[in-house]
């Protein structure tokens, strides 16, 4: 198997316009959580008023030529691919060797939902004709491919929370395989939109911390109440190791791991004994060669719900066992909110800039520790000790998807 590594990230979040702000401002302390000012959340009456909109908006970024055609979904993704294209310098491929992996858990929700807005109100002469374009799920995937030249393939993995882990694990694959020599792998999400917050609070998803959203997303914390809403993109230049090392390029660090296993448990809860994620960490620690020991970063998926924090912790004990309390674990989504596809590839970034800088992030908002979770969860950035050890990257979605990423430093 050819080996895999990472020669570019770029982003944009709630924290920063793009990687490096992002994770500097997550090394801060800092929170991307504030209260929302549209006007929808009143006339709707919208029962959580807050989320992690992205620190800079896209149109500030893109040509407004470019935005008109894309959804929201699709303009985060191509910012965040474009950063990472030239974080890698841009590299010389065949275009028949040039492969795109982006996933999305919704796509392009707020075209579909202004489009039907547009048909009822005004009627179907006024629906835009790049409607269905912008609204399919594959439509990041496209922009990047089109904009890039790829013609290897352009996929797109829609399975929920896990969907940008699962790219990547995917593009990680197809270089293994040898089917491309460069990757483009993410994910993106748009959908602070009123429809999916409030269909998230009604099933009591979401915490409803209205008066003090910077302190909502409390992973692991006794009084955390649901997840926060967030949005953004990021993406990873995924290449094969030997051409990467030929053209002198930057390299973060090796995938020497990606699995996706599947619960076949509950459409929105997961196992909650852990198995299927269990199985996937230690599906990705296989194809490592490595075993639990050599272990000792986790940024986890910890959304900040009362059963999935836990499901989480289970699944870990399940893997780790005695060496679990020597696991430095991080929870990043306390700072972003849950960027629901886009998150496993942003927290993929900020998983491989923990192994570069050797650094792991704080979890903010962990006042009083679950006595039910006793992880180690710093809550202050906090040095790795270990240059040669792996960390992984969890993500689980609703559906019963699970996706993990392992890396190491090369």
């Amino acid at each position: 198997m050819r080996r895999v590594v990472v020669t570019g990230i770029g982003a944009t979040t709630p924290l920063g316009g793009d990687a490096l702000s992002s994770w500097q401002a997550l090394l801060d302390g800092k929170s991307g959580i504030a209260s929302l000012t549209d006007d929808w959340i009143e006339k709707y009456e919208i029962p959580v008023t807050f989320a992690g909109k992205a620190k800079v908006a896209a149109l500030e970024v893109l040509t407004p030529q470019e935005a008109k055609r894309l959804d929201p979904s699709s303009q985060f993704a191509l910012i965040s691919a474009r950063e990472a294209w030239k974080d890698a310098g841009e590299p010389e491929v065949a275009p028949e060797r040039l492969a795109v992996d982006f996933a999305t858990g919704i796509g392009g929700v707020w075209t579909l939902l202004d489009a039907f807005d547009t048909l009822k109100e005004r009627g179907p002469r006024r629906v835009l004709p790049m409607t269905v374009p912008m609204l399919m799920p594959n439509g990041p995937a496209a922009a990047i491919g089109m904009d890039l030249g790829a013609r290897a393939g352009v996929r797109t993995a829609v399975s929920a929370c896990a969907s940008g882990n699962e790219s990547i694990a995917n593009g990680f694959r197809r270089i293994q395989l040898g089917e491309a020599d460069v990757v483009v792998a993410g994910g993106a999400e748009a959908a602070i939109h009123p429809l999916p917050i409030a269909a998230f609070a009604a099933m009591h998803a979401l915490s409803k911390r209205n008066d003090e959203p910077a302190r909502a997303s409390r992973p692991y914390d006794v009084d955390r109440d649901g997840f926060v809403m967030g949005e953004g993109a990021g993406a990873l230049v995924l290449e094969e190791y030997e051409s990467a090392k030929a053209r002198g390029a930057k390299i973060y660090c090796e995938i020497v791991g990606g699995a996706v296993t599947s619960d076949a448990y509950h459409i929105t809860a997961p196992d909650p004994e852990g198995s299927g994620a269990a199985r996937a960490v230690l599906a990705a620690l296989e194809m490592a060669g490595a075993t639990p020991s050599d272990v000792e970063h986790v940024n986890a998926h910890a959304t900040s719900t009362p059963v999935g924090d836990i499901a989480e912790y289970t699944a870990l004990k399940r893997v780790f066992g005695d060496h679990t309390d020597s696991l430095v674990v991080t929870a990043t989504k306390s700072a972003t909110g849950h960027l629901l596809g886009g998150a496993g590839a942003v927290e993929a970034i900020f998983t491989l800039l923990a192994l570069k800088e050797q650094m792991s992030p704080g979890t903010i908002n962990l006042d009083n520790q679950d006595p039910e979770i006793p992880l180690n969860v710093p809550a202050k950035p906090t040095p790795l000790s270990r240059h040669d050890a792996i960390a992984i990257s969890n993500s689980f979605g609703f559906g019963g998807h699970n996706a993990v990423l392992a890396f190491r430093n090369v």
